[in-house]
Formats: structure tokens, C-alpha cells, sequence
């Protein structure tokens, strides 16, 4: 009897072990599980509910950004009279603002007008030039052909540093042969310069000058901008958003 009892004593402890790990390996009633499923499906439905007003709240502060942009104001553009400071000159003045977005003008009707870049084509040449590898500061030496011209500096062998100084029209005459017409259209175009128009290359039309060193299709030719454009070139080619 007594080995009976302690049968049933070991097969007691067996039991109450056995039910104890069922417990802790979540092995719980039809009903426990039941009620867990439910709590669960419960809880991804809150879950994918938050992800939705998540998407729709970036989705709207997409469309406010867009419809921002789509209403950006044009720049202000004021006028004023700096007549004193041009000496009787026929001239114009644009001066830009870029943080409030404004333009300062004087005389801006010859500000609006397009005419020949002239000596000031000389930025856009170099930037080309430097940033197509067309040549390097430290080795841009150009050998003086020997012709006599007006302006004495250029009657010497110059380096960009000079040429760009004394706007030495030789040099960036060669400069400009060197970057070539396919690249020239593609660098204007990409800046909007003016007209864009190179179709003078060799600068025919042009009745001031017949030298060839000396003329081009940016000397009183086809390539044609007014100051305020210049000013937005400008602005592309060191503001942000360039």
C-alpha cells in the first residue's frame, strides 16, 4: 500500500510538472486562444489603420510642397534713377537681390533690350572653357602671331590670367575655336544665354571689324542678351539652383 501511495505521489508530481511547462510554452485552452487571435488581429488592424493616416498625412504634405513651388512669385523688380553716376552716358544698371527675390534697375528700357555681349562674353568663354578642360590656369600661355594690334597688351604672348584683364580678343578668339561650335551651342543652351545664337561664328557680320583674330559671332554679331538676362546668367551659374 505504501508503495502504492507513493506511485501515486510520483505521478502527482509528474502531473503538476507536466502542467506547469504546458503553461510556459503557451500551450493555452481553446478559449485562451481564441480571445489572444482576436487581440491580435485587433491590434494590426489599429497598426495598418495608423500607417494609413501616416501615408495620407505625407501624401498631403507632398501636394502643399508641390502646390508651393507651382506658386512661387516672380521677382520684384524696382526702378531707380542712378543717372548721376553715368556722366551723361546712355547705359543701364541691373542689381540683384537673390534673398528677397528683386531686381534693381535703372534705365530699364536698354535693361529689357538685347544688343552684343561683347568683352563680357569673355566670363562665359572661360567658364567653358575651364570647365571642359580646354585648358588649365597655370599652363594657358598662347604664342602673339606677331600682327600689331591697337591695344598694345596684346602684342606679346598671354596667359589667361592677362587676357582676361586686358580682354585680349586674339585669345579668346582662339579659346573660342579651341571649345568648338557643338560645345558652345550645348553650354548656351544649358545657360539660356540670351539668343543662343552662334550661327556667325566667324563674325561676317560684324561691319565694324573684317580681322578675323578680332571678330566673332559675340562682337557686334548674331549672339545677342540684354543686361538683365546676363544678370539671371549669372544668377545660374552661382546661385543654388544651378
Amino acid at each position: 500500500m505504501k508503495k502504492k501511495n507513493n506511485y501515486f505521489k510520483v505521478a502527482y508530481c509528474v502531473a503538476v510538472c507536466a502542467f506547469i511547462l504546458t503553461g510556459c510554452s503557451n500551450n493555452y485552452s481553446t478559449d485562451e486562444k481564441i480571445f489572444m487571435e482576436n487581440e491580435k488581429e485587433e491590434l494590426e488592424e489599429e497598426k495598418m489603420g495608423e500607417l494609413e493616416v501616416e501615408s495620407s498625412g505625407a501624401s498631403i504634405e507632398a501636394d502643399t510642397e508641390n502646390s508651393t513651388d507651382s506658386t512661387v512669385m516672380e521677382p520684384e523688380i524696382v526702378d531707380v534713377d542712378w543717372s548721376e553716376y553715368f556722366n551723361g552716358l546712355n547705359g543701364a544698371a541691373v542689381v540683384y537681390d537673390a534673398t528677397n527675390r528683386r531686381y534693381t534697375m535703372y534705365n530699364g528700357d536698354s535693361a529689357l533690350t538685347r544688343s552684343s555681349p561683347c568683352s563680357t562674353f569673355k566670363i562665359i568663354s572661360s567658364l567653358i572653357a575651364l570647365e571642359n578642360g580646354i585648358f588649365e590656369p597655370e599652363d594657358s600661355t598662347r604664342e602673339w602671331s606677331g600682327e600689331v594690334f591697337w591695344n598694345e597688351d596684346w602684342n606679346k604672348d598671354i596667359d589667361f590670367s592677362e587676357a582676361f584683364r586686358t580682354s585680349c580678343v586674339w585669345y579668346y578668339r582662339q579659346v573660342i575655336d579651341d571649345i568648338g561650335k557643338d560645345m558652345m551651342q550645348k553650354e548656351l543652351d544649358k545657360l539660356q544665354y540670351g539668343n543662343c545664337d552662334i550661327s556667325d561664328w566667324e563674325g561676317r557680320l560684324n561691319t565694324n571689324n573684317n580681322n578675323r583674330a578680332l571678330t566673332g559671332f559675340w562682337i557686334e554679331s548674331s549672339l545677342m542678351i540684354s543686361p538683365k538676362e546676363q544678370v539671371e546668367v549669372m544668377e545660374r551659374i552661382f546661385g543654388d539652383n544651378f
